[in-house]
Protein backbone atom coordinates (compact mmCIF):
# COMPACT_ATOMS: atom_id res chain seq x y z
CA UNK A 1 0.00 0.00 0.00
CA UNK A 2 1.18 3.54 -0.84
CA UNK A 3 1.80 6.01 1.81
CA UNK A 4 -0.18 9.37 2.37
CA UNK A 5 1.64 12.60 1.61
CA UNK A 6 1.69 14.98 4.84
CA UNK A 7 1.77 18.41 3.83
CA UNK A 8 2.12 20.80 6.67
CA UNK A 9 1.14 24.28 6.09
CA UNK A 10 2.85 27.52 6.38
CA UNK A 11 1.74 30.13 8.71
CA UNK A 12 0.59 33.81 6.94
CA UNK A 13 -1.33 36.29 7.94
CA UNK A 14 -4.41 37.69 5.87
CA UNK A 15 -5.01 41.56 7.23
CA UNK A 16 -4.40 40.71 10.68
CA UNK A 17 -6.07 37.34 10.62
CA UNK A 18 -3.86 34.24 11.60
CA UNK A 19 -3.91 31.28 9.04
CA UNK A 20 -1.97 28.02 8.41
CA UNK A 21 -2.26 27.32 4.81
CA UNK A 22 -1.18 24.12 3.88
CA UNK A 23 -2.82 24.18 0.10
CA UNK A 24 -1.03 25.38 -2.33
CA UNK A 25 2.49 23.38 -1.73
CA UNK A 26 5.56 22.51 -4.07
CA UNK A 27 4.58 18.99 -2.94
CA UNK A 28 0.92 19.50 -3.80
CA UNK A 29 -1.14 22.21 -6.40
CA UNK A 30 -4.30 20.37 -5.89
CA UNK A 31 -6.77 17.80 -4.41
CA UNK A 32 -9.38 17.42 -6.93
CA UNK A 33 -10.58 20.88 -7.70
CA UNK A 34 -9.47 21.71 -4.27
CA UNK A 35 -6.29 25.00 -5.65
CA UNK A 36 -6.38 26.58 -1.84
CA UNK A 37 -6.96 25.84 1.75
CA UNK A 38 -6.61 28.38 4.72
CA UNK A 39 -7.32 27.59 8.07
CA UNK A 40 -8.60 30.92 10.29
CA UNK A 41 -7.11 30.07 13.42
CA UNK A 42 -9.25 30.46 16.70
CA UNK A 43 -8.56 34.13 17.27
CA UNK A 44 -10.43 36.94 19.64
CA UNK A 45 -10.98 40.11 18.79
CA UNK A 46 -11.21 42.84 21.29
CA UNK A 47 -14.26 45.56 21.49
CA UNK A 48 -13.65 48.00 18.33
CA UNK A 49 -11.35 45.37 16.43
CA UNK A 50 -12.19 42.68 13.92
CA UNK A 51 -11.15 40.97 10.65
CA UNK A 52 -11.37 43.14 7.24
CA UNK A 53 -10.24 41.91 4.44
CA UNK A 54 -10.81 45.20 1.68
CA UNK A 55 -12.22 45.02 -1.78
CA UNK A 56 -9.93 41.97 -3.74
CA UNK A 57 -10.69 40.48 -7.30
CA UNK A 58 -10.91 36.71 -8.42
CA UNK A 59 -11.15 34.63 -12.07
CA UNK A 60 -11.92 31.23 -12.61
CA UNK A 61 -12.83 29.54 -9.01
CA UNK A 62 -14.88 29.47 -6.57
CA UNK A 63 -14.51 30.27 -3.33
CA UNK A 64 -16.07 28.88 0.04
CA UNK A 65 -16.35 30.41 3.44
CA UNK A 66 -17.19 27.68 6.18
CA UNK A 67 -17.25 28.97 9.66
CA UNK A 68 -16.77 26.66 13.17
CA UNK A 69 -17.16 29.74 15.73
CA UNK A 70 -17.85 33.56 14.94
CA UNK A 71 -19.71 35.75 12.06
CA UNK A 72 -18.27 37.33 8.97
CA UNK A 73 -20.21 39.86 6.54
CA UNK A 74 -19.46 38.59 2.70
CA UNK A 75 -20.04 41.97 0.33
CA UNK A 76 -19.56 41.37 -3.54
CA UNK A 77 -19.83 43.43 -6.61
CA UNK A 78 -22.84 41.37 -7.62
CA UNK A 79 -24.69 43.07 -5.27
CA UNK A 80 -24.84 39.90 -2.22
CA UNK A 81 -24.40 41.45 1.28
CA UNK A 82 -25.08 38.62 3.70
CA UNK A 83 -24.34 37.65 7.32
CA UNK A 84 -22.40 34.06 6.99
CA UNK A 85 -23.05 32.25 10.51
CA UNK A 86 -21.08 29.02 11.80
CA UNK A 87 -22.11 25.80 9.89
CA UNK A 88 -23.20 27.72 6.67
CA UNK A 89 -21.57 27.75 3.23
CA UNK A 90 -20.79 31.00 1.79
CA UNK A 91 -20.09 29.76 -2.04
CA UNK A 92 -19.03 32.87 -4.71
CA UNK A 93 -18.59 31.31 -8.17
CA UNK A 94 -15.88 34.38 -10.05
CA UNK A 95 -15.85 33.37 -13.47
CA UNK A 96 -14.42 35.97 -15.62
CA UNK A 97 -14.08 38.46 -13.06
CA UNK A 98 -15.79 39.54 -9.35
CA UNK A 99 -14.82 41.30 -6.37
CA UNK A 100 -15.47 40.97 -2.82
CA UNK A 101 -15.52 41.92 0.50
CA UNK A 102 -15.26 40.09 4.12
CA UNK A 103 -15.38 41.35 7.25
CA UNK A 104 -16.75 41.51 11.07
CA UNK A 105 -20.33 42.70 10.98
CA UNK A 106 -20.27 46.29 12.91
CA UNK A 107 -22.49 44.75 15.86
CA UNK A 108 -19.63 41.94 16.61
CA UNK A 109 -16.44 44.63 16.22
CA UNK A 110 -18.39 46.89 18.94
CA UNK A 111 -18.79 44.24 21.37
CA UNK A 112 -15.72 42.08 20.53
CA UNK A 113 -15.95 38.21 19.00
CA UNK A 114 -14.36 35.14 17.97
CA UNK A 115 -13.40 33.59 14.51
CA UNK A 116 -12.86 30.42 13.78
CA UNK A 117 -13.47 28.51 10.19
CA UNK A 118 -11.81 27.54 6.77
CA UNK A 119 -11.58 29.13 3.56
CA UNK A 120 -11.25 27.43 0.31
CA UNK A 121 -10.29 27.97 -3.18
CA UNK A 122 -12.34 25.49 -6.24
CA UNK A 123 -10.78 25.67 -9.70
CA UNK A 124 -13.42 26.11 -11.84
CA UNK A 125 -13.96 23.53 -14.79
CA UNK A 126 -12.05 24.67 -18.32
CA UNK A 127 -15.41 25.77 -20.09
CA UNK A 128 -16.54 27.88 -16.99
CA UNK A 129 -13.24 29.69 -15.73
CA UNK A 130 -15.01 32.62 -18.14
CA UNK A 131 -18.55 31.92 -17.24
CA UNK A 132 -21.16 34.49 -15.32
CA UNK A 133 -20.38 35.21 -11.74
CA UNK A 134 -22.52 34.16 -9.20
CA UNK A 135 -23.01 34.10 -4.75
CA UNK A 136 -25.01 31.75 -3.41
CA UNK A 137 -25.44 31.08 1.06
CA UNK A 138 -26.46 27.85 1.93
CA UNK A 139 -27.74 27.75 6.05
CA UNK A 140 -26.17 25.45 8.54
CA UNK A 141 -29.91 23.78 8.33
CA UNK A 142 -29.57 23.17 4.82
CA UNK A 143 -26.72 20.85 4.35
CA UNK A 144 -27.22 17.19 5.06
CA UNK A 145 -25.48 15.65 7.33
CA UNK A 146 -25.32 11.84 9.03
CA UNK A 147 -24.32 10.96 12.46
CA UNK A 148 -24.46 7.70 13.24
CA UNK A 149 -22.65 5.91 16.04
CA UNK A 150 -20.85 8.62 17.23
CA UNK A 151 -19.82 10.31 14.18
CA UNK A 152 -21.17 13.36 12.72
CA UNK A 153 -20.76 14.02 9.09
CA UNK A 154 -21.86 17.23 7.48
CA UNK A 155 -21.63 17.38 3.72
CA UNK A 156 -20.32 20.66 2.98
CA UNK A 157 -20.24 20.59 -0.47
CA UNK A 158 -20.23 18.03 -3.40
CA UNK A 159 -21.32 14.29 -2.44
CA UNK A 160 -20.00 11.61 -0.31
CA UNK A 161 -21.18 9.36 2.52
CA UNK A 162 -24.43 9.03 0.92
CA UNK A 163 -25.09 12.66 1.64
CA UNK A 164 -25.12 15.33 -1.01
CA UNK A 165 -24.84 18.90 -0.38
CA UNK A 166 -27.61 21.97 -2.49
CA UNK A 167 -23.93 23.84 -2.62
CA UNK A 168 -23.62 23.74 -6.67
CA UNK A 169 -20.35 23.14 -7.78
CA UNK A 170 -18.97 22.97 -10.60
CA UNK A 171 -17.27 19.53 -10.79
CA UNK A 172 -17.23 16.53 -8.84
CA UNK A 173 -16.28 17.38 -5.25
CA UNK A 174 -16.03 16.15 -1.85
CA UNK A 175 -15.99 18.52 1.12
CA UNK A 176 -17.40 17.34 4.40
CA UNK A 177 -17.15 18.17 8.68
CA UNK A 178 -16.76 14.90 10.41
CA UNK A 179 -16.62 15.31 14.22
CA UNK A 180 -15.78 11.90 16.13
CA UNK A 181 -16.35 10.81 19.37
CA UNK A 182 -13.59 8.73 21.61
CA UNK A 183 -13.37 5.15 20.18
CA UNK A 184 -15.13 6.20 17.12
CA UNK A 185 -14.22 4.48 13.57
CA UNK A 186 -15.15 5.57 10.24
CA UNK A 187 -13.76 4.17 6.85
CA UNK A 188 -13.24 6.63 4.27
CA UNK A 189 -14.24 5.13 0.67
CA UNK A 190 -12.76 5.55 -2.53
CA UNK A 191 -15.50 7.01 -4.13
CA UNK A 192 -13.43 10.08 -5.32
CA UNK A 193 -10.40 9.90 -7.19
CA UNK A 194 -8.24 12.69 -4.94
CA UNK A 195 -9.05 12.63 -1.70
CA UNK A 196 -7.11 14.39 1.53
CA UNK A 197 -7.94 14.98 4.99
CA UNK A 198 -6.91 17.81 7.78
CA UNK A 199 -7.48 17.32 11.99
CA UNK A 200 -8.64 20.57 13.45
CA UNK A 201 -8.07 18.94 16.82
CA UNK A 202 -7.99 15.64 18.81
CA UNK A 203 -6.22 12.54 18.48
CA UNK A 204 -6.80 10.48 15.12
CA UNK A 205 -5.59 7.15 14.05
CA UNK A 206 -5.22 6.43 10.20
CA UNK A 207 -4.74 2.42 9.38
CA UNK A 208 -2.86 2.81 13.15
CA UNK A 209 -0.76 5.68 12.29
CA UNK A 210 -1.14 8.55 13.72
CA UNK A 211 -2.63 11.64 12.27
CA UNK A 212 -0.40 14.83 12.73
CA UNK A 213 -2.96 17.88 13.56
CA UNK A 214 -2.96 20.95 11.45
CA UNK A 215 -1.39 19.23 8.22
CA UNK A 216 -2.67 18.47 4.74
CA UNK A 217 -3.03 14.53 4.49
CA UNK A 218 -3.24 13.45 1.11
CA UNK A 219 -4.69 9.98 0.92
CA UNK A 220 -3.47 7.48 -1.59
CA UNK A 221 -5.26 7.13 -5.13
CA UNK A 222 -7.71 4.28 -5.11
CA UNK A 223 -7.30 2.97 -1.24
CA UNK A 224 -9.74 3.21 1.51
CA UNK A 225 -8.35 3.71 5.23
CA UNK A 226 -10.03 3.43 8.44
CA UNK A 227 -9.50 6.50 10.48
CA UNK A 228 -9.69 6.01 14.82
CA UNK A 229 -10.72 8.67 17.01
CA UNK A 230 -8.54 8.61 20.59
CA UNK A 231 -10.38 11.12 21.83
CA UNK A 232 -12.99 13.62 20.54
CA UNK A 233 -11.63 14.73 16.93
CA UNK A 234 -12.57 17.13 14.35
CA UNK A 235 -11.89 17.04 11.01
CA UNK A 236 -12.30 17.69 7.16
CA UNK A 237 -12.20 15.76 4.54
CA UNK A 238 -11.58 17.43 0.86
CA UNK A 239 -11.29 15.77 -2.50
CA UNK A 240 -12.63 15.28 -5.97
CA UNK A 241 -12.30 14.91 -9.50
CA UNK A 242 -9.01 15.38 -10.70
CA UNK A 243 -8.65 18.96 -12.62
CA UNK A 244 -8.89 18.85 -16.30
CA UNK A 245 -5.47 20.46 -16.96
CA UNK A 246 -3.11 21.91 -15.08
CA UNK A 247 -3.79 25.69 -13.30
CA UNK A 248 -1.75 28.59 -12.84
CA UNK A 249 -2.30 30.80 -10.33
CA UNK A 250 -1.12 34.42 -9.13
CA UNK A 251 -1.88 36.11 -6.06
CA UNK A 252 -6.40 35.87 -6.53
CA UNK A 253 -6.69 34.70 -9.83
CA UNK A 254 -6.64 31.15 -11.15
CA UNK A 255 -6.94 30.39 -14.60
CA UNK A 256 -5.27 27.49 -17.51
CA UNK A 257 -4.61 30.66 -19.67
CA UNK A 258 -1.61 32.40 -18.39
CA UNK A 259 -2.58 35.50 -20.37
CA UNK A 260 -5.97 35.41 -18.99
CA UNK A 261 -4.23 36.26 -15.47
CA UNK A 262 -2.31 38.63 -17.17
CA UNK A 263 -5.74 40.61 -18.44
CA UNK A 264 -6.72 40.55 -14.91
CA UNK A 265 -3.66 41.98 -13.47
CA UNK A 266 -3.98 44.63 -15.85
CA UNK A 267 -8.00 44.85 -15.66
CA UNK A 268 -7.37 45.61 -11.31
CA UNK A 269 -4.51 47.88 -11.05
CA UNK A 270 -6.50 50.25 -13.77
CA UNK A 271 -9.23 50.22 -11.83
CA UNK A 272 -11.56 48.17 -14.93
CA UNK A 273 -13.33 45.70 -12.94
CA UNK A 274 -16.89 45.66 -11.16
CA UNK A 275 -17.04 47.12 -7.65
CA UNK A 276 -18.37 46.01 -4.43
CA UNK A 277 -21.71 48.74 -3.74
CA UNK A 278 -21.06 51.06 -1.08
CA UNK A 279 -17.28 50.10 -0.62
CA UNK A 280 -13.60 52.27 -1.99
CA UNK A 281 -11.38 50.63 -0.28
CA UNK A 282 -9.38 48.50 -1.80
CA UNK A 283 -6.36 45.94 -1.99
CA UNK A 284 -3.95 46.89 -4.28
CA UNK A 285 -2.27 44.19 -7.33
CA UNK A 286 0.86 43.02 -5.39
CA UNK A 287 4.18 44.02 -6.78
Amino acid sequence: MSSPLVIRPRAESVEGQPILRPLPSAQCRSVGPFVFFDHMLETGYAPGSGMDIRQHPHIGLSTLTYLFEGVIQHKDSLGSDQRVLPGDVSWMTAGRGVAHVERTPVDAVAQGSRLHGLQVWLASPREAEQGEPSYSHHPAASLPVSDNLGVRICMIAGSGFCLESPVPVLSPTLYAHVQMQPATTLLVPNEHAQRALYLLDGELLMDDEQVEPCSLIVLPEGQEVTLYADDDCQLVLIGGAPLDGPRRMNWNFVASDPEVIEQARVRWAAGDWPVVPGESARIELPR
